[in-house]
């Protein structure tokens, strides 16, 4: 636990330790402050606003879309629907920035973008599984951008004598694995400028830049040099079939815009299929897959909070503004045919067609450089946050100068996979479902964070609501399965598969899981509405609090009262001696992590509240009274018996405890920095059999007095510690088992003839254990006691009022009658009355209980019940004078002496009913 002492940013909490040398000490270069002086060095952050966010994703936005798919949207979709599908795409896009903005903005973000900002809102799970779907999209936008670029090259310099583009030096044969050949040279001159390193390409980026807008501006001012004139376009089609098209430029023209206006789709000649709404959208929408090109850079950038957001609005503004123009643009001066039928038909119209040669080269192959980039810095990210395991282990490789050259090698081997595909538009609708997916994910992230009302989610950009947020969640998921219904559902089946692979290796962290803020909302939301006030006997469940302690002698309780819960509260109390004046700080909270961790090992569902106290009977009472929340507090408390058992030690039998395995230590490393050892240290020996007890006789009934006046119900469990098969990896099923109940109080044979509330407890009580699933096969037997030799058939009348009670309330089991004349014979004689002229009231407290009547009662015990897994036995209320304390443990260590597995209950709350 932290304290003032504590510094304050040494594990980054809220993202702030991340540059903490560049922000908290602006010192001289060479200087190092004596708290960094044995930490590893950080690798400098080079890039600005301008060179490493905006150039990177105007870049990755323009990519092949701009000169190579303008004329395919606007010639299927037509100008209307083109400009409709540009408005949903960038609506999407933007109310993603919006929440990027916001989870960048509150906290310094390190290397993995979008993964980083996404695993540190979400909890690994979330982050992890997430974070591998965008590498994944990543990857797929690279091939795409290559494949792209593939398919300009080959219409300047391909070999085919039908080729679309007439003119160039025609030297490169066309074909599926010259496509797949190609490809992979352009993938390998990307794989050597990123193991350069990013900051070159960003460099570079900036020139690239340059040439795109000097193509753009050419591309802008041709239809005011160049003249309307007529192509003829020859395409191969299926089964070697020759298409001839005559297509014409006419220039500015409002009856070319006309004819642009509505939609007009047509086959695909690179696919051989005819486009729809959905695979025209799904291409459109490649082009705003680079809104994260910035993010994903996060670790090279000085100021990435800032630069982030301002980056990404500058860049999706200028980006759209483009994207109309050359909508109108291409709408006015080209006819539908040509706009179909020619991809690269900007090179056609030109002023001078080299510049647009260049423009497509120069964009398409920066678009592939930063996606790469950006997947090998997701991988990267993923690697050193190991929630992967081995597979991706190499990943976290890194060069001298901080490049992550092993994940570059992973992206670039998956993305020569991608090149497989052949072509451009055949990849496009599984890239855009994986972006929106990822994009969906980061709405959600900063939705929890609205919605989870937490005190530190305070970005500086305020331009974001939990509206938003949900609009953008919706908005993705439904172009989703516009796009591509069995992409989409295969792609959350596949989230849903990662995410339950990392659920299930449970690994733990420092950064914080949103779902434990969401959950803490929603609890406290449902507390306040759990009114104790409109609680009914109907839906009434054991809340159990076990005191415990020694886990050591204590863990086959703790498992066995995980079965007797039936849904309810449970909670592990222990009290520590002590006062809070002798200690310079609260001890108990030292202590909450290796109990926790221990419920973990043990596999119980529980709670563990603990607390410092001068005595035990003290803290119990402490316990009891403040341990729960409204609606959800202890009923019940159960205690071990107090005899003079020697404990065996559990943490020596249970191999869970006793040694670790190769899995086990590397679960231990996700335990909270509680390792096997560290659990069994903090946990003393049990207690030697000459050691002196903590706890009195008197105080031990005291506490059971002090519960009962509380009204709680009581139980004591005796010899416990025998039953087998209650353990987490247990596959016992109850079939063998035997649950006996003797529901009448066989210390007092004089009130053995009605059923009280205590009897209908522990009815109840043996009933929610034979319904767990350890003990629901089990069968449950009642033992009814009764005087055989007194003549009278009143028992009779009794055992069937009693069956009658069982039908009434739907407890099934088997009732035995055991007569017990010799029992109360031994009873009576002890209960004899006082002698002449002893006043009633001296003669109180009552005698002791004979031996005889006590050996009678346990002989009773063990000839009906010696083959029982379990017993329910009726516990007398303590006596009332403490002196008697001593004596009423005798008379119960009497009763159950070599009994087993035994629980001595005494219950004050009614808890069946009869009534639907």
């Amino acid at each position: 636990m932290s304290n003032e002492h504590t510094p304050l940013l040494t594990s980054g909490v809220c993202g702030l330790a991340v540059g903490m040398a560049t922000v908290c000490g602006r010192g001289q270069p060479g200087e190092s402050s004596p708290a960094h002086a044995g930490a590893p060095k950080k690798e400098p952050r080079k890039l600005d606003t301008f060179f490493g966010v905006m150039v990177p994703t105007v870049l990755s936005m323009f990519s092949i879309v701009l000169f190579l798919r303008t004329g395919f949207i606007v010639g299927h979709a037509g100008l209307l629907q083109g400009l409709l599908m540009l408005v949903v795409a960038y609506t999407i896009i933007s109310l993603t920035i919006l929440s990027i903005c916001a989870i960048s903005t509150n906290g310094a973000i390190k290397g993995g973008g979008a993964y980083y900002m996404i695993s540190r809102s979400l909890g690994p799970e979330f982050g992890g599984s997430i974070g591998l779907m965008f590498f994944l999209a990543k990857v797929c936008a690279c091939g795409v951008y290559v494949l792209g670029l593939v398919e300009a090259i080959l219409n300047v310099f391909g070999i085919e004598p039908d080729a679309a583009v007439l003119g160039g030096v025609r030297v490169l044969p066309q074909g599926y694995w010259y496509n797949v050949l190609y490809s992979a040279v352009v993938l390998l001159l990307c794989l050597l400028v990123c193991l350069v390193g990013a900051h070159i390409y960003a460099r570079t980026a900036f020139v690239i830049l340059l040439v795109v807008n000097v193509t753009l501006l050419s591309i802008l001012i041709s239809p005011l040099a160049v003249p309307a004139q007529d192509f003829n376009i020859t395409h191969h089609g299926p089964g070697n079939q020759t298409r001839h098209y005559d297509v014409s430029y006419t220039g500015f023209n409002a009856t070319t815009l006309g004819n642009n206006l509505w939609r007009g789709y047509t086959l695909d000649y690179s696919t051989n299929s005819v486009m729809s709404f959905a695979t025209v959208f799904a291409v459109m929408f490649t082009s705003c897959t680079g809104i994260m090109a910035g993010a994903n850079m996060s670790g090279e950038l000085k100021t990435p909070s800032a630069s982030i957001p301002k980056g990404t609005i500058l860049a999706v503004v200028y980006t759209f503004i483009v994207y109309v123009v050359l909508f109108f643009l291409v709408s006015s001066t080209c006819e539908r045919d040509l706009l179909t039928q020619d991809y690269g038909f900007f090179q056609r119209i030109n002023v001078w067609p080299p510049f647009v040669t260049i423009g497509i080269y120069c964009g398409a192959l920066s678009a592939a450089m930063s996606s790469m980039i950006g997947a090998s810095r997701i991988l990267h990210a993923l690697a050193e946050d190991q929630l992967f395991g081995l597979p991706l282990a190499p990943a976290a490789i890194k060069s001298s100068s901080g490049n992550p050259w092993v994940a570059v090698m992973y992206t670039w081997a998956l993305a020569q996979c991608v090149v497989f595909a052949g072509q451009l538009n055949a990849v496009a609708g599984l890239v855009t479902v994986f972006y929106l997916l990822a994009y969906a994910a980061v709405d959600l992230a900063c939705l929890a964070l609205e919605w989870a009302s937490a005190p530190n989610f305070r970005p500086t950009f305020q331009l974001f609501s939990w509206h938003t947020c949900l609009l953008g969640i919706i908005s993705c998921l439904v172009m989703m399965f516009v796009i591509n219904p069995v992409y989409s559902s295969a792609s959350i089946v596949v989230l849903l598969l990662l995410l339950l692979f990392l659920h299930y290796r449970s690994p733990t962290s420092s950064w914080g899981y949103i779902s434990q803020a969401l959950i803490f909302h929603q609890v406290r939301k449902y507390l306040l509405m759990l009114d104790v006030r409109k609680d009914h006997v109907k839906f009434w469940r054991p809340q159990v609090l076990l005191m415990v302690s020694n886990p050591r002698s204590s863990s086959q309780l703790i498992l066995f009262v995980n079965q007797l819960k039936k849904g309810g509260l449970f909670v592990l109390g222990h009290v520590q001696l002590g006062d809070l004046d002798s200690f310079p700080s609260d001890p108990v909270q030292q202590q909450y992590n290796f109990w926790l961790s221990l419920v973990d090992k043990l596999g119980v569902k529980a709670f563990v509240d603990l607390t410092l106290s001068p005595s035990v009977r003290q803290g119990t009472q402490h316990l009891l009274r403040i341990t729960g929340l409204g609606g959800m507090k202890p009923n019940t408390l159960v205690l071990g018996f107090y005899d003079s058992c020697t404990p065996d030690d559990y943490f020596l039998q249970d191999p869970a405890f006793c040694h670790a395995s190769p899995g086990k230590m590397q679960e231990d490393n996700y335990n909270f920095g509680v390792d096997l050892p560290s659990l069994q240290a903090h946990f003393p020996p049990v207690r030697h059999v000459e050691s002196p007890r903590w706890l009195s006789p008197e105080e031990y009934v005291g506490i059971v007095s002090d519960a009962i006046k509380m009204d709680k119900n009581v139980c004591l469990g005796r010899y416990l510690f025998e039953l087998q098969g209650e353990g987490r990896d247990s596959k016992v099923d109850g079939s063998e088992r035997t649950i006996d109940v003797w529901p009448l109080n066989l210390l007092q044979p004089s009130r053995c003839d009605r059923v009280d509330v205590c009897s209908l407890f522990l009815l109840q009580m043996a009933c929610v254990l034979n319904m767990s699933g350890r003990w629901r096969r089990a069968r449950m037997r009642i033992f009814l006691n009764v005087e055989a030799a007194s003549g009278e058939q009143g028992w009779a009348v009794n055992e069937e009022t009693f069956r009658e009670l069982l039908r009434k309330l739907r407890i099934r089991a088997a009732i035995t009658i055991v007569p017990w004349d010799a029992a109360v014979q031994s009873y009576c004689a002890c209960r004899a009355a006082p002698e002449d002229g002893e006043d009633a009231a001296e003669a109180t407290p009552p005698p002791p209980l004979s031996d005889d009547f006590l050996s009678a009662v346990n002989g009773l015990l063990m000839e009906h019940s010696s083959q029982a897994a379990v017993r329910f036995l009726y516990l007398p209320r303590p006596p009332a004078h403490y002196s008697q304390s001593q004596q009423y443990l005798s008379q119960l260590e009497a009763v159950t002496n070599r009994l087993g597995p035994t629980l001595l209950i005494h219950g004050v709350t009614p808890v069946t009913c009869t009534d639907f």
